[in-house]
Formats: structure tokens, C-alpha cells, sequence
């Protein structure tokens, strides 16, 4: 059975950079950014459903307006969490789907998921890797990327957990605020570690 190892952390914490090195070390990836662009291709179930509740998001051909979605969900907690709790349930399934299919090839696979613990996917993983980054740094990377103004990036830190939060509920914790080079190292800690003990990390 493959060992399933959960990666999220905080926008623009640098996950993305993370992922990378975990794919080159041989781990199977889900990114759960793809996963919950599939849910939600046009006239999915999903979208079906969230149409009755964002109409505003959908044209007629049950396309999704996401920059619409995320103006609605990120200045309102509870339209978040309606949002999620729709979501989420087609997302775990697909993942589910995806851990079978990635067991058959690898002994190692990699869960790039956001909103690991908001979806409940942290039951799924036998170990969880977080990272994070100081906010300034984070909000210079999540505007850049993103193309979004500071105002609306804070608003979209607001809606996720503290470093604290990650700190607590992680079994390893890479800190991506120095070069490349240092947070590669810390990585390729952890995927040693990960690999040397079957057992599990200290908090699982």
C-alpha cells in the first residue's frame, strides 16, 4: 500500500516549489488545485449544485466564473463555507480515485492540497508537510502571481489557518522565506525522513 504524505500550507507559502522537488524525488503528485478544476468543469454535478447556490458564477452552459466565485466567497465566511461543503465531497471522491490509480505505480504519494484539513483529506494521509512563509512575503508573491491587488489577497489569508495552525497539525514544517537552495534542503530533510521511517511522522 502506498504511503500517502499530505502537502499544504498558506498562499504563497511556496508549495508549488515544494511539489516540484517531491515529483523529481519520485512521489506520485494530486495537485487538489487540478482535482477541483475537474469537479468543476462545465455542466458537472458539481457545478449543478453550485448553481443553485452562486448563480451569478455559471452561464448557461454551467461554466464557472472562478474570479466571480472568489470576490463572493473570500469577503463572506459563511458563502466560504457553503462553497466548501459542496465542493469538498466531490473533491475527496476524485481523490480517492486518483490514490488508486497513482498505488499501482508508486510507493510514495504526494497530496498538494490547500485546504488539506478544511476537506477532511488529512485522514488520508499517513504523514503532513507544511509550508509557510512570513505574510509580506506571501503577499508579494500572491499579488505577483496572481495578479490581484493587496487587498484582496489579505482577504483571502483571512479565510485560512495561522502558521500556528500548520505548526501544530504537521508532522514537518519547511519555512520558505530564504533562497532555493535553503528550502531544498529542508525538503529533501523531510522526503529522507519520510522515507527512513514507515511508521509515520511525530503528530500522526
Amino acid at each position: 500500500m502506498s504511503r500517502i504524505v499530505g502537502l499544504t500550507g498558506q498562499s504563497g507559502a511556496g508549495k508549488t516549489l515544494v511539489s516540484a522537488i517531491f515529483e523529481r524525488e519520485g512521489f506520485g503528485i494530486i495537485n487538489c488545485d487540478y482535482v477541483a478544476r475537474e469537479v468543476t468543469e462545465a455542466g458537472s454535478e458539481c457545478n449543478k449544485e453550485l448553481a443553485m447556490h452562486f448563480p451569478t458564477c455559471f452561464d448557461e452552459e454551467l461554466i464557472l466564473d472562478r474570479q466571480a466565485l472568489g470576490q463572493i466567497v473570500f469577503s463572506d465566511r459563511e458563502k466560504l463555507d457553503l462553497l466548501n461543503s459542496i465542493i469538498f465531497r466531490y473533491i475527496c471522491e476524485l481523490i480517492d480515485k486518483k490514490i488508486e490509480e497513482l498505488g499501482l505505480s508508486y510507493e510514495y504519494i504526494l497530496l498538494d492540497a490547500p485546504t488539506l484539513f478544511e476537506a477532511g483529506a488529512d485522514s488520508k494521509c499517513d504523514v503532513i508537510v507544511a509550508v509557510t512563509a512570513d505574510e509580506n512575503i506571501r503577499l508579494g508573491r500572491i499579488t505577483e502571481r496572481d495578479s490581484i491587488s493587496s487587498e484582496q489577497a489579505l482577504k483571502r489569508f483571512a479565510s485560512q489557518h495561522s502558521s500556528e495552525f500548520f505548526k501544530t497539525n504537521s508532522d514537518y514544517v519547511i519555512n520558505n522565506e530564504g533562497t532555493r537552495e535553503d528550502t531544498e534542503k529542508q525538503v529533501m530533510i523531510v522526503i529522507n525522513k519520510i522515507k527512513d521511517d514507515k511508521i509515520g511522522g511525530s503528530k500522526r
